[in-house]
Parts: structure tokens; sequence; C-alpha cells
């Protein structure tokens, strides 16, 4: 079932690019920074997959809210991360226009619940 979820291959893509970004990051931002934005995004991964489970539309909601703050986050850490010019802007519209439409998806999923 997981797998027919189309919000949740967009994601896993993301993660994967996001983890091979963070590996070119300086070695002096990669603890904290790079590894602040891959945990965001491994979190609102492992929650797609909570939330797609749970039958109770109650809990998947409250998991569903915390996928919105993780995205949300993973925005604002991007952009410190093109505004401390770690990414490039190639790199850093790239990521914005993936993660924005993770999240259109995610609002669509979340309405549907």
């Amino acid at each position: 079932m997981l797998d027919n979820l189309l919000i949740f291959q967009k994601t896993y893509d993301f993660v994967v690019w996001l983890y091979f970004l963070i590996n070119r990051l300086p070695k002096s931002h990669r603890p904290i920074l790079g590894n602040k934005i891959h945990t965001l995004a491994l979190d609102v991964l492992i929650a797609m997959i909570q939330a797609n489970r749970l039958p109770l539309e109650k809990e998947r909601s409250e998991i569903q809210a915390n996928i919105s703050v993780n995205i949300d986050t993973l925005r604002i850490l991007l952009r410190l991360t093109k505004d401390l010019k770690l990414m490039s802007i190639k790199q850093y519209t790239y990521a914005t226009k993936n993660l924005n439409e993770i999240a259109r998806m995610h609002k669509s999923w979340s309405k549907c619940v």
C-alpha cells in the first residue's frame, strides 16, 4: 500500500538527494546543520509511514500536523544553507521546488483523512 503512495516516493527521493547534498557541505557544517536537515527529512519520511498505517483519524491528524511543522522547518534550514552559501541557487531552487510539491501533496493527503 505504501508503494502506491506517491508522496512517499517523492519524499524518499528528496531524502536521497539531500543525503548527497549534505555530504558535500563543509565538514564544519555537517554535524550541526547537515545533521538537522537530514534528521528532519527522515522524520517526515518515517511519519508518513506511521500516518499511512494508522486507522484512527485523530491519531493520523496529529502525525500529519508534525509532518507539516517539519516541512516548514526544512524550508527554513534550506534557506539558511543557501544564505550561508553552502548550496548553490540551482540546488536551492531544486530543493524548494521538490519540498513545495511534497507540501502540496501532504496538504491534499491531510484533507482526505
